[in-house]
């Protein structure tokens, strides 16, 4: 008895009661913190039931933190707590398997005016966070200043994706170029998105690259896209992604996936610079990023030169990308084309000790990896092809590369055994049909890249200047041309289509280099009505 009442009144004992005090503070000020009592203001962008507690992400503009609240197993908290709602809470911070979370002591919604007033802050924050500083391009360049207004824009766009707890999806030609852009853009996004969360597991969460197998962003990788992006929506409150689509994404084909995407919520930025006879993207995505746009020729600039510079507006501290230009501008063959501009991004990649022949080297291994991984996101694998760390880099590059020179060999000799050279007019049409001698699939090098090689052989051994090199296969076809020849890979499209509209003709690509489709039994015919198009021009 006398026990009990000695713990009551010890219980009210003033000198023994010390009440919790709550700091007042942004999220951007506690997320890196280990622990303390923080009250914050912000809105609910998830509610995630867990077979625990119930979490609820929180941002105020100035970033993300994960509030949990545990009521019972699997039992939801705070049923009143809403996706949407604004809140004021107070916590206690602590970590949860390396990352910064809050355990909610109290929880309230805010009234109709707090509600207001606070979501007016919250839209001045994100705005002026989201606000790009534009760095100096790396070279100077005509084509990259008539584009530093689209710079900005996507640049823009991205921060605030980061910033609104938007996941981002970078979609990318699946070659040495494409895999360029898409790591660039990898290299600044990340980071900004582990900052916004406190968390490195959030680049997991909130990014994803992966690389398109048509050079063009089709309805099936569309589609993909949605409804995994549906699935995390309805599973984890997640909201619809910004998709990124670099090295692809300017022409016509790529209009019904972006189309399909903006149905169930997806927004869209492009970053390319192939040929497109009508602008049909810029209206139905956020951002249009290509040379073609500003009446420059897209053939002087790689998409991995152009997403490289982009990189620089999105995170002025991205790192270890500034070697990239020089590297997709060589594997796409921009040195030809834009010879002073290539020189100029070599000697930045030379600074950082890569010489030509490394980037060249650099370049094969990724378009031999790029052809095994095919559509898989190896983020842990690209990013060592990259260079992080250096020396793996180095160390995978000097294994591979003289191995695949040796597979480029065999397939250079195997196209020029099968190879069919005419002449038209003044026109060398040099014709290889894969259907009667590829190995089949897997094999390396790949139809196009056997093309490009057996193009370059003949101008070399031969001095053959007036040159159109076209690999034929059931469906498709690969084409490769000199400025001699007066080709062009997109009149060419028109004209199949004004002769032969039942073989239903689609492509895409640069003036001299690109790729066609058919049906298989107009094989034929296409190949005929493509000699009949040369002679014309010549």
């Amino acid at each position: 008895m006398n026990n009990r009442k000695f713990g009551k009144k010890d219980f009210h004992r003033k000198e023994n009661f010390r009440p919790i005090s709550f700091s007042k503070k942004r999220i951007e000020e506690i997320i890196f913190s280990s622990e303390g009592n923080f009250e914050i203001t912000g809105r609910v962008n998830r509610v995630i039931l867990t077979a625990g507690p119930t979490v609820f992400a929180v941002s105020d503009g100035t970033g993300t933190l994960q509030l949990k609240g545990f009521i019972g197993p699997g039992a939801r908290a705070y049923p009143e707590i809403e996706e949407g709602d604004c809140i004021n809470a107070k916590i206690k911070l602590g970590e949860f398997n390396g990352e910064t979370e809050g355990e909610i002591q109290e929880i309230r919604k805010l009234n109709d005016s707090e509600n207001a007033e606070f979501l007016r802050f919250m839209s001045q924050v994100e705005t002026e966070k989201a606000k790009v500083t534009p760095p100096k391009f790396l070279v100077e360049s005509q084509i990259l200043h008539k584009l530093r207004d689209y710079f900005i824009k996507a640049a823009t766009q991205i921060r605030l994706a980061v910033i609104q707890d938007r996941p981002i999806i970078v979609r990318h030609h699946n070659d040495a170029d494409g895999y360029s852009s898409g790591f660039a853009l990898e290299r600044a996004i990340l980071p900004l998105i582990e900052k916004q969360h406190g968390s490195e597991k959030s680049g997991w969460e909130f990014f994803t690259r992966a690389p398109c197998g048509a050079p063009f962003y089709e309805i099936d990788d569309s589609i993909r896209d949605t409804a995994t992006s549906l699935r995390n929506v309805a599973k984890f409150s997640n909201k619809m992604p910004l998709i990124v689509i670099a090295d692809n994404g300017s022409s016509p084909e790529d209009l019904m996936a972006i189309k399909q995407g903006k149905i169930h919520g997806a927004d869209f930025i492009v970053v390319d610079h192939h040929f497109f006879e009508k602008d049909v993207i810029s209206e139905n995505v956020l951002v249009h990023v290509n040379p073609f746009l500003v009446g420059e020729d897209g053939a002087r600039f790689s998409a991995g030169m152009l997403c490289t510079e982009l990189a620089r507006f999105i995170n002025p501290e991205v790192r270890n990308i500034s070697q990239i230009p020089a590297m997709a501008g060589f594997a796409d063959r921009i040195d030809i084309g834009n010879p002073g501009t290539m020189e100029d991004y070599l000697e930045i990649a030379k600074k950082e000790g890569y010489s030509k022949e490394l980037l060249s080297d650099i370049a094969l291994v990724i378009d031999y990896i790029s052809s095994k991984v095919r559509f898989m996101e190896v983020r842990e694998y690209i990013e060592v092809l990259f260079g992080e760390p250096r020396g793996k880099q180095k160390e995978l590059v000097s294994l591979l590369a003289p191995f695949i020179r040796e597979l480029d060999k065999k397939g250079l000799k195997i196209g020029k055994a099968n190879a069919k050279l005419e002449k038209i007019s003044k026109v060398n049409l040099q014709l290889l049909y894969f259907e009667e001698f590829f190995p089949g699939f897997g094999f390396f090098p790949k139809p196009g890249r056997i093309v490009g090689m057996v193009h370059d052989s003949l101008q070399e051994e031969k001095k053959v200047s007036n040159l159109v090199t076209i690999g034929v296969l059931e469906t498709s076809a690969t084409i490769r041309a000199t400025d001699e020849s007066n080709f062009s890979v997109h009149e060419l499209i028109n004209f199949l289509n004004r002769k032969l509209p039942d073989a239903f003709v689609e492509g895409g690509g640069h003036k001299n280099a690109g790729s066609i489709s058919f049906l298989p039994n107009k094989q034929k015919e296409i190949v005929a009505l493509i000699k009949d198009f040369i002679k014309e021009r010549n």
